[in-house]
Parts: structure tokens; C-alpha cells; sequence
């Protein structure tokens, strides 16, 4: 009985709905406790929390839009949606990021007066609700690709929040305020550094590149394996989501085998299925020799 309703899909909604909140409560909290205690640190965690609380909000809306059917405007749904709130989001957070560093520096070299037990009472409160949101989210991230990465910026967050406390107890033991834009370097170069990453994979997905677990050569001579395939060209790879790979080539096959083109292409869909995870191919047909000079190739093979 428990199992089931780990997996149902409202109960996930229900879950992902209140990681939101509390991200939300976190981010509030921290802003208002930054602005109070002067903890520069205090409010770069803040931005932090406040992006994942974006991103989350992204996996929630995708998670309902995913479910739209497709329709004439676009035949392949919405499952893109997820990706353009990713990379706005990504995007907005470098720019966050630099925005720290800036004010750390600036911070630095006019240094002000930290409210430390302030600074470490709220850090305190963001942990735990960071904990909290991190068990919300444990069990549906082990099914979603998208909600393991948005536990995975929660986990980070933790331990952000683990940072901005010990710097809390530094500055309180030892009155050396320039910790404070110190973790401020360290968490805005940390969002950076991730960010960037993620922008590549996004990227990459937008402009409809190969996915990185594939090789076009290597796919070419897995089908080509087959007795009847001649030859494979004009192949093309690229992702439509995270999860959907879509393959488009021409194959070339001996005129002898032209009535039994439906049982080639079933078995050359069967083996990209099976083998490579590639559900959605369209293959086209032609006989040997043959060629489509007014096609110009998108990728090598």
C-alpha cells in the first residue's frame, strides 16, 4: 500500500508543493536575517535558496505540463518546458553569482559589523528546514532524473547552511568579520561553477545536440549489423527532453530485400529500443547507390 502511493503522481505534487513553501519560508527568513545581522553570507545562501525554490517551481510545472497532450501548435508536447525554465533559471543564477562577488569585495574592503548570534540563528533554521525538505523529496528523486537534481541542490543547500553557521561561531569566538564575505566568495563561486556546468547540458539539449551517451558512428555500425542493411547516412541524434532520445536516418538496403522493408525497419526500431534506449526513430528507405544530394547532413555519419 505504501509503495504505491510513493509513486502516484499526486502524492508527488503534494510533496513537491510543500518543498516549495518551505523553500520559500527559508529564502524570506534568511533575507530578513542577512538585512538584520549585515551577514553578507546570510544573504548569498538566500539567493541560493531562492533559485532552488525557482527550480523546484519549474519541476512543478513541468511535472503538470508533461501531462498536456500533444496538439497541432506542438506535436511533441510539452516536455521541453522543463529544459527553458532550466536555463532561464541557470542564467539567472550566474548573474546572482556575480553579483555576490562583487558585493564581497566590496564588503571586504569596507568592512561592517555582523549580528553573528542573528546570522547563526537564522542559518540554524534554514538547516532544518533544508533537512526537511530533503526527506520530502528523497523518495520521488529516486524515479525523476529532474527531482534528483532538485535534490541534489537541496542537499548542497544543507550544507551551505552548515558553512554560514560555522561562520556564524567563527565570527562569534574570534570577532574577524571578514569571514563573513570570505563564505560569501565560497558559496557565490560554488553557484557558479554548478551553474555553468548545467548550462552546458542544457544547452546542449536546446540546440539539439548529440546526447553525451551516444556516438553517431557507434549507433551507424550497430544498425548497419544487421544482414540486410546496406549502408546508414544522414543520421541524425538529438534529445527532445532529458529522458527522450529521437534518432532520424536514411538506411539503405539491396533491391532484393524491397518486400521486406516493414520487417527490417521493425527490427532495426526493436534493436535501437532495446539496445540503445532510442524510442523514437524515423527511418527512411532507399536502394543502394542511391543518394538525396539536396539534403544537407546536420551531423557527420
Amino acid at each position: 500500500m505504501n509503495a504505491r502511493h510513493d509513486h502516484d503522481p499526486a502524492t508527488g505534487n503534494k510533496r513537491l508543493g510543500i518543498s516549495i513553501g518551505l523553500n520559500l519560508a527559508i529564502t524570506l527568513a534568511e533575507v530578513v536575517g542577512g538585512l538584520l545581522s549585515g551577514s553578507l553570507a546570510l544573504l548569498s545562501d538566500a539567493m541560493h535558496n531562492l533559485n532552488d525554490t525557482a527550480s523546484l517551481g519549474v519541476s512543478y510545472l513541468a511535472r503538470r505540463l508533461g501531462k498536456r497532450p500533444p496538439d497541432p501548435e506542438r506535436s511533441y508536447g510539452y516536455r521541453r518546458a522543463e529544459i527553458l525554465g532550466a536555463f532561464v533559471n541557470l542564467i539567472v543564477l550566474v548573474v546572482i553569482g556575480l553579483v555576490l562577488i562583487k558585493e564581497a569585495i566590496t564588503r571586504y574592503l569596507t568592512p561592517r559589523d555582523v549580528n553573528a548570534p542573528i546570522m547563526l540563528a537564522v542559518a540554524v533554521i534554514g538547516l532544518l528546514a533544508n533537512i526537511a525538505t530533503a526527506f520530502l523529496l528523497h523518495r520521488d528523486a529516486q524515479n525523476s532524473l529532474n527531482l534528483r537534481s532538485a535534490f541534489l541542490h537541496i542537499t548542497v543547500d544543507a550544507i551551505s547552511s552548515v558553512a554560514v553557521i560555522a561562520g556564524g561561531v567563527a565570527i562569534l569566538w574570534t570577532g574577524a568579520h571578514w569571514i563573513d564575505p570570505l563564505l560569501t566568495l565560497l558559496i557565490a563561486g560554488y553557484i557558479i561553477s554548478q551553474s555553468i556546468g548545467m548550462l552546458r547540458e542544457t544547452g546542449h539539449i536546446l540546440m539539439e545536440g548529440t546526447p553525451t551517451q551516444l556516438r553517431i558512428p557507434e549507433v551507424r555500425d550497430r544498425m548497419m549489423r544487421m544482414d540486410a542493411v546496406q549502408d546508414v547516412h544522414h543520421l541524425h541524434l538529438w534529445s527532445l527532453d532529458e529522458h527522450t532520445v529521437l534518432l532520424d536516418a536514411h538506411v539503405a538496403v539491396q533491391p532484393s530485400d524491397i518486400l521486406q522493408l516493414e520487417q527490417i525497419k521493425s527490427g532495426l526500431k526493436d534493436l535501437l529500443a532495446r539496445e540503445l534506449n532510442i524510442r523514437h526513430s524515423t527511418l527512411e528507405f532507399e536502394l543502394q547507390g542511391s543518394r538525396c544530394p539536396d539534403e544537407q547532413p546536420r551531423a557527420p555519419g
